[in-house]
C-alpha cells in the first residue's frame, strides 16, 4: 500500500510559479514510477508528467513541456512538480499517482492522492 498526500497548490497570477509536492508513505516509494495528472472542471483527468523510479527518465505532456519539471527525492519519499510560466489554462486539481512502471496512461497508476487545487488568474 502507498498513501500519497499532495501540497503546494494555491492561487497565482499568470506567468507565476508554484511547486507541488507529493509525500508517499511506505518503504517502497523508490520502486514506483510517479506521475502528476490534472483535472479541470468539466474535463477528464489528463496526464501532466511522470518520472521513473530512479529519476533518470521523465515524460511530459506537450502542453507543459518546457514549463514544468518533475523530480523526486527517494530519501524523502517525495515527488515534486515545479510549474513555471503558469497560464490560466493550467487551472485544475493536480493529483500525484504511483505506478509499477512508467506510463502516460491513467490506468497504469494504482495509487492516487487526494489532489491539490491550482488556480491561475489572468
Amino acid at each position: 500500500q502507498v498513501q500519497l498526500v499532495e501540497s503546494g497548490g494555491g492561487l497565482v497570477q499568470a506567468g507565476g510559479s508554484l511547486r507541488l509536492s507529493c509525500v508517499a508513505s511506505g518503504r517502497t516509494f523508490s520502486s514506483y514510477a510517479m506521475g502528476w495528472f490534472r483535472q479541470a472542471p468539466g474535463k477528464e483527468r489528463e496526464f501532466v508528467a511522470a518520472i521513473s523510479w530512479t529519476g533518470g527518465t521523465t515524460y511530459y505532456a506537450d502542453s507543459v513541456k518546457g514549463r514544468f519539471t518533475i523530480s523526486r527525492d527517494n530519501a524523502k519519499n517525495t515527488v515534486y512538480l515545479q510549474m513555471n510560466s503558469l497560464k490560466p489554462e493550467d487551472t485544475a486539481v493536480y493529483y500525484c499517482a504511483a505506478a509499477t512502471y512508467l506510463s502516460y496512461g491513467l490506468g497504469a497508476y494504482k495509487y492516487w492522492g487526494q489532489g491539490t487545487q491550482v488556480t491561475v488568474s489572468s
